[in-house]
């Protein structure tokens, strides 16, 4: 099957995309926040022309999958990850993580990726561990007031914060002589509003 959903534990319906030989080695791409699997679509479709089984999902409260009202939290990401891995019965699987996806995919990887021999490696890219907060102990993180501020700007008009969020500092938009793309900040809009404002918010949390 190409796509689908599995049901976790806590009953929350999970969607995936699983493209490409079932025989051949397994990428596992995890999506950052506040996006969808489809976030991967280039990736995907590289590697599959490489010969690589793809896989990704959406997050709960994300894309596609259940708009869950508990469980937005990285233990509950982590479990899910490893319901859809169980499901498919993926092995020596490289699993990559972007954002939140990369503190997804550590989460992952230490609690339950490699006693069933299913982690070969990860691959975490411009990924939230170990932490984003600034505290005493991370004296360089960023201030609580930044997430405050997301928090509050969601909650008044998450449509446009983040239209503001894709056109500006995410892709780099608002540096001088940036190229601004409209079909990459429609999509990453187009992403964020299929999933759920509370997931979201409680993400902003789970993420920093």
């Amino acid at each position: 099957m190409s796509s689908g959903f599995i049901k976790t534990e806590d009953g929350v319906d999970i969607f995936y995309k699983d493209w490409g030989p079932k025989d051949a080695q397994p990428i596992v791409f995890h999506h950052g926040w506040p996006l969808s699997s489809d976030d991967w679509d280039t990736q995907m479709l590289f590697f599959l022309a490489e010969g690589y089984r793809v896989v990704a999902h959406d997050r709960r409260g994300h894309g596609r999958s259940s708009q869950a009202d508990t469980g937005n939290d990285m233990d509950h990401y982590a479990a899910d990850a490893s319901a859809v891995a169980e499901h498919l019965d993926l092995t020596n699987a490289v699993h990559i993580g972007h954002s939140t996806g990369g503190g997804e995919v550590a989460r992952y990887v230490a609690q339950f990726g490699q006693p069933q021999g299913r982690v070969a490696k990860a691959v975490l890219v411009s990924a939230v561990p170990p932490l984003m907060l600034k505290t005493d102990a991370n004296p360089g993180g960023t201030p609580i007031a930044v997430f405050d501020g997301f928090r509050k700007a969601l909650a008044q008009n998450r449509a446009q914060f983040f239209l503001d969020v894709a056109s500006g500092p995410f892709y780099g938009f608002n540096r001088p002589n940036a190229v601004v793309s409209d079909g990459i900040v429609r999509n990453w809009w187009r992403q964020g509003m299929m999933g759920s404002a509370l997931a979201h918010y409680d993400g902003i949390k789970a993420f920093s």
